[in-house]
């Protein structure tokens, strides 16, 4: 019996596999810290400039409410105590997809809710970090912790939820 291969499906099963290689080796090169505790103790990366958090920050006001929303309830349903919400403008791996791009108030970001525990578990945040993460995660209730991906750019970034 032949079987007829789909040159198409073939092409972009090897491209998400790439890009997922890719992604690992990102995320292994730029967040796996040696010096966790030198990052760790800044407000926000300081490879971060400001005008790229000034662009994150807009499309954030856009969608804050709703990941305030989000953060509030994965603390209250005890899924954990460190929301975080993955960043980016491609597909990533991480949490569950809760916002795609143009799908809230013209965003331009997909969000990904997920947590410290899942960070452990990938080992993007090391077993070693763990109390060093914990102590400089900012109060959920007032800053959203945000893992921003976009291409050679992986890091936390801490953003305060606007005020009511």
């Amino acid at each position: 019996m032949k079987y007829k291969v789909n040159k198409s499906f073939i092409f972009t099963l090897a491209s998400n596999i790439l890009y997922l290689a890719s992604f690992i080796f990102l995320l292994n090169k730029k967040t796996m810290i040696e010096d966790y505790t030198a990052i760790s103790n800044a407000p926000n990366s300081p490879d971060l400039n400001g005008k790229y958090l000034g662009i994150i920050s807009a499309d954030f006001a856009l969608v804050a409410e709703f990941l305030k929303e989000a953060s509030y309830q994965i603390r209250t349903r005890g899924f954990s105590k460190f929301p975080i919400f993955a960043v980016s403008q491609n597909p990533v791996p991480i949490g569950q997809k809760l916002i795609g791009i143009h799908e809230m108030n013209g965003n331009t970001w997909n969000y990904h809710a997920s947590f410290m525990e899942e960070f452990i578990q990938r080992g993007i945040v090391a077993e070693e970090n763990v109390e060093v993460f914990k102590t400089s995660y900012k109060d959920a209730d007032e800053f959203c912790c945000l893992f921003v991906l976009d291409r050679d750019f992986a890091s936390f970034v801490y953003i305060p939820f606007p005020e009511d």
